[in-house]
């Protein structure tokens, strides 16, 4: 069962190491993202596992101890999700992006907590699918808690990567208002061809999150919410 979940945005720029020279513009996003990883910890779980959007190469499950690398960035910065069993093979297939990131928040954090495992999630994946993975991976284990990678709309601005779309506003508003109160209904309604129109990658994940919160009973509170370079991202915390 779901006993604790946190939300987090994830742009490699979370990283300083990638951000040289506009790190200080996402430290309120990094210092949100700690916090919500010590709800997850403060919950105690027995698994942990860490969702995000990916693409081809990238979905699927994750064992613990998977890599990721942060080359494509211009960084040699290599992060680890949670360490592999003693004995165990170090596992090859490299994570995705939005896993790498969320490896490296556990790093900052210094997880000690349960073991980490990943998947990732196609960015295409229908609602229902998303909702039926979510339900399986909180009847992983007794206490599972998800670590949710995902951004919003990627179209705020005429700077955005998406451009500017006048839709991105609403949309964003009304996920980071699920996301805030833990409102399944709303983010398993998430509309799946306007978020792909608008570039909002966390689509998915959150719907994930909310096939995996049926049940729970859990909460939710918003931590921050911002949409810097154009893009909508929000930390959120449920317990």
């Amino acid at each position: 069962m779901l006993v604790a979940a946190a939300v987090c945005p994830c742009p490699p720029l979370l990283v300083p190491e990638v951000a040289v020279g506009a790190g200080p513009e996402l430290d309120a996003a990094r210092n949100a993202c700690l916090d919500a990883l010590g709800v997850l910890a403060a919950a105690r779980p027995d698994l942990l596992i860490v969702a995000g959007p990916a693409g081809a190469d990238g979905r699927g499950p994750f064992p613990p101890g998977s890599a990721g690398s942060f080359a494509g960035f211009g960084v040699d910065l290599t992060v680890r999700l949670g360490e592999a069993p003693a004995g165990a093979a170090v596992p090859e297939r490299p994570l995705p992006a939005s896993l790498a990131v969320g490896a490296w928040l556990l790093g900052r954090a210094r997880w000690a907590g349960a073991p980490v495992e990943g998947i990732g999630v196609d960015e295409s994946l229908a609602a229902d699918r998303c909702l039926r993975t979510g339900a399986e991976l909180a009847a992983r284990s007794e206490r599972v808690a998800l670590l949710v990678m995902g951004d919003g709309s990627a179209c705020r601005t005429v700077k955005a990567p998406g451009y500017l779309d006048e839709r991105a506003v609403d949309f964003d508003a009304a996920a980071v208002r699920a996301l805030g109160s833990a409102d399944l209904a709303v983010l398993s309604a998430l509309d799946e061809t306007l978020a792909y129109e608008l570039k909002a990658a966390g689509r998915a994940p959150w719907q994930v999150l909310a096939g995996a919160a049926r049940g729970a009973g859990l909460g939710g509170r918003l931590l921050y919410e911002d949409a810097p370079y154009g893009v909508g991202y929000a930390v959120a915390a449920w317990s």
